[in-house]
């Protein structure tokens, strides 16, 4: 998923902010209990305001994302 991801994040530079938590770096417990992070891969959309606007669990496809984004940008 992560080349798909990045792929994502090229297309999309300057509208959309991606940021990498990594689930086992013990520096990032607050926000995974935060966001209640429990399995891998999990994808959050959130707005500018840190609130959580959709959660993917598992794979998610290209489409799904591209989908969910359209609903939230201009």
């Amino acid at each position: 998923m992560a080349p798909m991801v990045h792929g994502l994040e090229a297309k999309y530079f300057g509208r959309v902010l991606f940021s990498y938590i990594d689930a086992d770096d013990s520096r990032t417990l607050d926000i995974q209990r935060a966001l209640g992070f429990r399995y891998q891969p999990e994808l959050y959309l959130l707005d500018a305001d840190g609130n959580v606007l959709q959660k993917f669990v598992g794979f998610t496809s290209q489409e799904q994302l591209e989908s969910a984004f359209a609903q939230y940008l201009p």
